[in-house]
């Protein structure tokens, strides 16, 4: 059977899991996430995988990845990532990475760029369900009234990634 490789990282706003396979990345979660435990189970079952704590080569580059983010000393990630959905969940969540670091849009504005303005919820719901925090920027999205809304990790959390995304720029 293959492995995923698990991880636990400290970051300054609290724990993560990163998870890897050799393709890369294929989660990065905040540990105390809401349905934590359903992401790694559908994680396993989706890459036919057994996921293991242990050491993989990409958690080096992700570590310091992030940690020079939460320095303010990067705006894009290059480590690898691995992402498992739908046609229709690899193009939102590619559409997440095309988001400027500093911007945010509305998940309005995010099914209008997918070309399906009646979109609103299935862009909502994939974006609830990106595995990959950070590096796929859902924290970027936000509501049609400007109010900071669904983010797994807990609204004060997408709160201070925007504000250190904007210092970063400024």
């Amino acid at each position: 059977m293959e492995i995923i490789y698990r991880k636990i990282i400290q970051t300054p706003l609290g724990e993560m899991a990163a998870c890897a396979v050799d393709q890369g990345i294929c989660l990065l979660e905040f540990t105390d996430r809401k349905n934590i435990e359903k992401q790694f189970t559908s994680l396993s079952k989706v890459l036919k995988a057994e996921i293991k704590e242990g050491d993989h080569s990409l958690f080096q580059q992700l570590e310091q990845e992030l940690k020079e983010y939460f320095e303010g000393k990067r705006s894009s990630f290059e480590v690898p990532l691995y992402t498992t959905g739908t046609a229709f969940q690899e193009k939102v969540w590619q559409l997440l990475r095309e988001i400027p670091m500093g911007e945010i849009r509305t998940y309005k504005q995010q099914s209008e760029f997918l070309g399906n303005p009646k979109a609103i919820r299935a862009v909502g719901t994939a974006n609830g369900i990106n595995k990959i925090a950070i590096l796929i920027p859902c924290h970027r999205v936000i509501g049609s009234n400007g109010e900071l809304v669904g983010y797994a990790g807990g609204i004060w959390r997408k709160q201070k990634l925007l504000e250190l995304e904007k210092a970063i720029l400024f």
